[in-house]
């Protein structure tokens, strides 16, 4: 009789407990499907969102040219124009060479020039030429315009940008007095093969999607 009274009270001690443990469980539920709900339905932040679209802006890095200096093969009768336009700028100089080839030297100018330009990368060739990669201009973040709602998970941020082009950059301009002195279809060539923008012209809005993910907020291509 005595052991059944204990048992009895070890159940009756039992179960409240259970009950306790149950409720803790239950609210922690909750309050986590509240949490998940509030997270998904919240938007970045201005901060999160200049921070991303900052980012995705110095994503592909600087504009840049390609050159290189000492002999070089040319499969036009003239010099390719990216190197007609370094010469122009008082870069480079060139000389005559055999045909389907151009010397290539820097000027005390250019070297100059290009030896102030941080981010310059040269290197020397098997042939014993040196080849650079020389930076032209920098994208640069304005201003956050709208941030409008794209699909349950997602929104389009319209942001304004501009290109900050440093002294080559500016020889490199496409609205330049060095590049309008080349014909039309070079002036296209030294834009698509070059490295020629209007490195000088006004603000340029865009926009960028931001897709929520599990980790959160992610730049997303269009």
């Amino acid at each position: 009789m005595f052991e059944d009274e204990i048992a009895m009270e070890k159940r009756s001690s039992i179960l409240p407990a259970l009950l306790m443990l149950s409720l803790v469980v239950l609210i922690g539920g909750f309050v986590t499907y509240v949490i998940l709900q509030f997270r998904e339905k919240t938007p970045p932040s201005p901060q999160q969102v200049s921070a991303m679209v900052a980012a995705a802006l110095q994503g592909p890095g600087p504009a840049v040219i390609h050159f290189r200096t000492g002999l070089v093969k040319n499969d036009e009768k003239l010099p390719d124009p990216n190197y007609r336009l370094l010469e122009k700028a008082g870069i480079v100089k060139l000389a005559k060479a055999a045909a389907g080839s151009v010397v290539v030297s820097l000027t005390p100018d250019g070297e100059g020039l290009l030896t102030g330009l941080p981010g310059l990368k040269k290197s020397q060739e098997k042939d014993g030429s040196f080849s650079y990669q020389a930076p032209l201009a920098e994208r640069q973040l304005l201003s956050i315009g709208g941030i409008t709602p794209n699909g349950d998970n997602g929104v389009i941020v319209e942001y304004t940008w501009k290109w900050v082009p440093n002294q080559l950059g500016n020889a490199f301009d496409a609205g330049g007095p060095l590049v309008k002195s080349f014909s039309v279809w070079e002036r296209q060539t030294l834009i698509n093969k070059y490295g020629v923008d209007f490195y000088n012209a006004g603000p340029t809005k865009s926009t960028l999607a931001l897709v929520r993910t599990d980790r959160g907020w992610r730049g997303s291509a269009q």
